[in-house]
């Protein structure tokens, strides 16, 4: 738990002020006023004066290195004599206004360099403000704002634009110098100049040639208060040249021997970009042994036969016109001892000694001889390059003589053949050399860098404005090599011919001005060069009377909190510079002293806000012009405070954490409590909950891990206090993976642990990648406990391995650390063969052989491949084999399903694995035949039972059976079914659903092929089958429909006829009719007739059908059931009655009046008869 210091804002006050000044100030080395005051620091520990006898009105400052004086001329030290002599109130640079004279007393050695150093540290610019209706007001000599680069390189396509922007009031015009002579813009019709501007536009849309502009351009600005001057502009036309033709020889060279392509390109402007490609513009590929120069060239270190294999044109790309143009190609004829190009020998460790190329100490190619020397200008990047030739490649190496090369600055480039160091300074040069070395040997080339430099500023010539009759001065210091000149210039005029100034002295690189007046304004310029550039800078000296007025806001309120310190601030503006005095409530003394503090730009400081400070302060500037005032309220606000704050915490991940932050705050500003994590902003997701007094984290998480500080804040002050969240994580990655002990079967591994983040470390996981077989995947290679950090890692033949370490703790794993470097294992013949061998047929007529490759560890050898060897079993066959580079082989025009040895070796340059095994594969299967003695059994009428036996000809692995079966009933079929069996099952019992049809069975048997032949089986046929089938056929005939239509007709009419006779009542002969004579029992046929009773005029009974295709009986005995030779009456499939109709017995007397005869239809036609 930490509280931070709290900062009290005090609105529009700022920042605390600086402290007041003191004789602390000059032992610090500041000035005891910070505003145009002279420094009087260096004199006062001279002893040469006291205060009071020193300069009181001394203006602006800026200091100066006191080694700065030894360089010095002997004009400003006469000039400094002249000075010391003259009247108080005229000691040029930047004092202004009368000056009390200094008590005379014999100078140290030293004074007249203490007392230079502060002349020229003075400069009596008055500071115009930035509120444009002041800036607009006041009236300013020309200051060039904006201007071309001093190489202006133009597009030859686009219009020619030469920028000049200026300001002053008034506001300035503008005319242009053409190689030193005025360019007449009216008398050309190309050239224009934009409106309230001086930037030059040439338009060449009507024609013209942009070369003919060519040339230096200088632009003039110019008001009646002075001239002033752009840089001298150097316009240039680009150019893209075209590549001469050429017809190019093969080039001839020995393999092994270094070569050097010329590029050559055609002079452009700017320069073009170099890239080599082939003629098929596909990029050459570059490395330490092949790679471009700084020149454009192309360098082999060492040829190779491969590099035939393209060839090498080189393309210049030029920036303006966005070309790109292609030298004609080289054509490369390596000569070599072994014309095989083996790919696999590129990675080999001793390649030239494969393909037999004698080695080399290395030699330089670029730069020649052992030291060249190479001058760069400070600022400017300086590329030094060394590229040499040897067999192996050498590498390059670079030292600095006598100290270590700038590793700020320092890079290296083009696979470390280049040294770059950007913005050069002096202490940049020196000796630099390059090693180049080999197993053969190494040598070294020296280079001897010599800074020079452009002219570059120590002062610049800034704008000078000054009250009348103040002193002023404008320097003009900048250093280069060689030392460069200074020339002064007034409104674009060589200062010598200007007209004289009696008020102007010049003394080497300073300009003093005396007394100045409203007639001294000007623009003046500073040309300063050497051989390798200039620098032009223009400073205006402008005179200004403007009685005092305020540039704040007036009757500003300002809140402040309580023991704070605060500044009010009054800025103000006049020329002369206006004096300042505060008062509090109207109170007639000024507020200076104390608890108060007045600054030079008008500032009132108050070291310690108390209650009654609180009130109205007026601020008053007053110069020989006039005065002018404003008035601030200061308001006295109470401090805000955190009396609770936050404490640190360790948390487990998942965990709910509270950091409390409790307030106290003045009740009339409004608080705001918000919350950083390490020094930023807050997020407050979905897990967190932020409450006026307190921040709770749900589910704590390993990010939430840092700093959490609560902010109080007012719009006046604000109270931090932070604690910090520990939470316990996963391990940060290991780091600084090294290999020792290097043997050909092993390895040690050493690292460094990473933080354990609160939760000790348990084990390291040790992985491992090889860039063959499986670039970029990493495999697990061994575990190791967490109290190690180093460990012996036993390794496979021929694998170029490379190592990586993972931490884990309870919480997790880390990220993997950085990879190790590789290290490449000897190779071996395999100690093992490829895993998960299978011969299994994917055609009817073949055997696919597949196993799992091996990997990257167990291939112990380039090139691996396998000896598949393969015969059919228990047979003699001599083994047939074959090569393979894959993980599988097919066997074409093999017998279905036959059984074969199969034996898979593996094999690499250095021999072949052990014997393998032998596995048992087979051939492609195919469909079966159909199963055998199917047999279908129905004991009874309600369960039907199928038996089977497997086929004669399988054809494969039998992986089960199909059973189809359908019910069907004459013509009319039902719902096909099928069951699917095991490859064992050979019955099946099937429960009828209808007891009246037949089934009809469909049995095959399976393979992986699919189904093969099919036997067909119907179920045995119920009883009566045959006779229904027979009636269903004579009822589905159009005769037998007629007949029927018939006989129903005929009995309707002999049914009208019955009922009409019963109706009269009476007797009809009917015992000769009948079958069997009636007995003496029946009292109603005694005279041989039968008679109808009224009982027996009934509605005629009709039968129905149930459900189940059965006649059943309703109300009456009778029923046609009972004429049929069997036990129950059937029907057809459409429902006709397919029974035998015959006479019912008589029935006894007791049952004669129950009877329905009278109205059977049979019984009628009997009657009838």
């Amino acid at each position: 738990m930490r509280r931070l210091a709290a900062s009290g804002a005090a609105g529009a006050a700022g920042a605390a002020a600086a402290p007041a000044a003191d004789s602390t100030d000059c032992a610090q080395g500041r000035s005891p006023r910070p505003r145009r005051l002279i420094d009087l620091c260096a004199l006062w520990d001279t002893g040469v004066s006291s205060p009071a006898a020193g300069w009181k009105r001394a203006s602006g400052i800026a200091r100066r290195r006191l080694n700065e004086a030894e360089t010095l001329s002997s004009v400003q030290e006469a000039q400094l004599e002249r000075l010391e002599a003259a009247r108080p109130g005229r000691l040029g640079s930047g004092e202004r206004g009368p000056v009390l004279r200094m008590a005379r007393q014999p100078p140290p050695p030293s004074v007249h360099a203490a007392i230079l150093l502060c002349l020229l540290s003075l400069s009596g610019a008055i500071e115009i403000p930035m509120d444009p209706s002041i800036q607009n007001e006041l009236s300013q000599p020309p200051t060039i704002t904006k201007q071309s680069v001093k190489d202006h390189i133009v597009d030859p396509r686009d219009n020619i634009l030469i920028e000049c922007e200026a300001k002053g009031n008034p506001a300035p015009s503008f005319h242009w110098t053409r190689n030193s002579r005025f360019f007449n813009i009216a008398k050309d019709p190309r050239v224009s100049m934009r409106r309230k501007s001086g930037t030059l536009v040439i338009d060449f849309r009507s024609g013209g040639r942009p070369e003919e502009y060519e040339g230096e351009y200088q632009c003039f600005a110019r008001n009646k208060f002075g001239t002033a001057l752009s840089n001298r502009i150097r316009l240039q036309v680009s150019k893209s040249p075209l590549w001469p033709k050429e017809n190019l020889d093969p080039v001839v060279v020995q393999e092994g021997a270094p070569l050097t392509l010329q590029c050559n390109p055609p002079p452009g402007l700017p320069s073009p970009v170099i890239f080599w490609m082939s003629s098929s513009m596909e990029p050459i590929t570059q490395d330490k042994r092949v790679s471009q120069g700084h020149n454009g060239d192309l360098y082999f270190s060492n040829v190779m036969l491969q590099d035939m294999q393209t060839d090498y044109s080189c393309n210049a790309r030029f920036h303006f016109t966005h070309t790109i143009q292609q030298k004609n190609a080289f054509t490369l004829k390596v000569l070599t001892n072994n014309p095989y190009n083996d790919s696999s020998l590129r990675n080999h460790p001793d390649m030239y000694s494969a393909r037999g190329v004698a080695e080399r100490t290395p030699s330089f190619m670029y730069p020649q001889g052992t030291a060249s020397s190479q001058m760069v200008l400070r600022g400017m990047d300086l590329l030094l390059e060394c590229i040499a030739s040897g067999v192996p490649t050498p590498d390059i190496a670079w030292y600095k003589k006598g100290g270590d090369l700038p590793s700020d600055k320092a890079k290296f480039e083009n696979f470390n053949k280049a040294l770059r160091i950007t913005n050069v300074s002096e202490e940049d040069s020196g000796e630099y050399f390059c090693l180049a070395s080999n197993k053969m040997g190494s040598i070294r080339h020296t280079i001897s860098v010599r800074v020079k430099a452009a002219p570059y500023w120590l002062d610049e010539p800034k704008n000078l404005i000054l009250a009348p009759g103040e002193d002023g001065r404008l320097v003009c210091r900048a250093n280069g090599n060689p030392k460069p000149t200074v020339q002064w210039m007034v409104n674009g005029e060589p200062l010598q011919s200007a007209p004289p100034n009696p008020n102007r002295e010049v003394a080497g690189d300073t300009i003093i001005f005396r007394d100045t007046q409203i007639s001294s304004r000007a623009v003046y310029q500073c040309n300063t060069s050497n051989e390798h550039g200039y620098l032009l800078a223009n400073a205006f000296v402008s005179v200004l009377d403007v009685p005092p007025r305020m540039l704040s806001p007036r009757n500003q309120l300002i809140r402040v909190i309580l023991y704070n310190r605060t500044r009010l601030d009054c800025p103000f503006f006049g020329s002369p510079i206006p004096t300042l005095r505060w008062f509090k409530n109207g109170q007639g003394s000024n507020l200076d002293g104390g608890n108060y503090h007045v600054y030079e730009n008008g500032s009132l400081e108050i070291k310690m806000i108390r209650k009654e400070d609180q009130g109205i302060y007026t601020c008053v500037a007053t110069n020989i012009l006039g005065k002018a005032e404003n008035q601030v309220r200061l308001e006295v606000k109470d401090p805000t405070r955190i009396y609770r704050m936050p404490e640190d915490q360790v948390a487990k991940r998942g965990t709910t954490v509270q950091l409390e932050c409790r307030v106290k705050h003045d009740p009339s500003l409004k608080l705001t409590v918000s919350w950083l994590k390490d020094d930023e902003p807050l997020y407050i997701g979905n897990r967190m909950k932020k409450e006026d007094d307190s921040l709770t984290i749900f589910g704590v998480a390993e990010r939430d891990q840092g700093s959490y500080t609560c902010v109080a804040s007012t719009e006046l002050d604000q109270d931090l206090a932070k604690a910090y969240l520990t939470v316990l994580g996963r391990p940060d990655r290991p780091r600084d993976l090294e290999l020792t002990d290097l043997a050909e079967r092993s390895v040690r591994l050493t690292w460094i642990p990473g933080d354990d983040n609160n939760s000790p470390i348990t084990d390291y996981v040790v992985q491992f990648e090889e860039d063959q077989f499986q670039p970029g995947v990493w495999h697990d290679h061994s575990k190791f406990p967490g109290s190690v950090n180093s460990a012996i890692l036993q390794l496979s033949p021929y694998v170029n391995y490379q190592f990586r370490v993972i931490a884990i703790n309870e919480v997790g794993s880390s990220h993997p650390s950085l990879p190790s470097e590789r290290y490449r294992t000897s190779g071996a013949p395999p100690e093992s063969n490829p895993a998960d061998v299978k011969g299994e047929g994917t055609r009817k007529n073949n055997m696919e052989i597949t196993w799992t490759p091996m990997n990257a560890t167990s291939a112990f050898g380039p090139n691996l491949r396998y000896i598949v060897k393969w015969r059919r079993r228990e047979t003699r066959e001599t083994w047939n084999n074959a090569t393979v580079w894959g993980s599988r082989y097919v066997v074409g025009q093999t017998p279905v399903y036959v059984p074969y040895e199969i034996r898979v070796q593996a094999e690499n340059d250095f021999g072949k694995g052990p014997e393998p095994d032998t596995v048992i594969g087979y051939s492609g299967e195919d469909l079966p035949s159909a199963p055998r003695r199917f047999r279908v059994r129905q004991p009874n009428l309600e369960t039907i039972n199928l038996e089977w036996d497997h086929p004669e000809h399988p054809n494969g692995i039998l992986i089960g059976y199909t059973l189809k079966y359908v019910a069907f009933n004459g013509t009319k079929l039902g719902k096909q079914i099928v069951e699917n069996f095991s490859p064992n099952q050979t019955k099946f019992t099937m429960q009828r659903a209808d007891p009246v049809s037949r089934y009809r069975f469909t049995l095959s048997a399976r393979t992986q092929v699919g189904s093969g032949e099919a036997v067909t089986e119907e179920s045995p046929a119920p009883p009566n089958e045959a006779y229904t089938n027979n009636q269903a056929d004579i009822a589905t005939q159009g005769w037998f429909i007629g007949l029927m239509c018939a006989i129903a007709l005929l009995v309707l009419i002999l049914l009208i006829v019955c009922f009409i006779k019963r109706s009269r009542g009476g007797k009809y002969p009917v015992r000769e009719k009948k079958d069997v004579p009636l007995g003496p029992e029946d009292p109603k046929e005694e005279d041989g007739s039968f008679d109808y009773s009224d009982e027996d005029n009934k509605p005629l009974q009709g039968s129905q059908t149930s459900l189940d295709g059965t006649i059943k009986q309703q109300e009456s005995d009778d029923s046609l059931v009972d004429y049929g030779e069997g036990g129950e009456g059937q029907f057809n499939e459409d429902g006709s009655f397919i029974g035998q109709y015959t006479v019912k017995k008589d029935k006894e007397e007791t049952e004669g009046n129950e009877s329905s005869e009278a109205t059977s239809p049979v019984n009628a036609i009997y009657s009838l008869a």
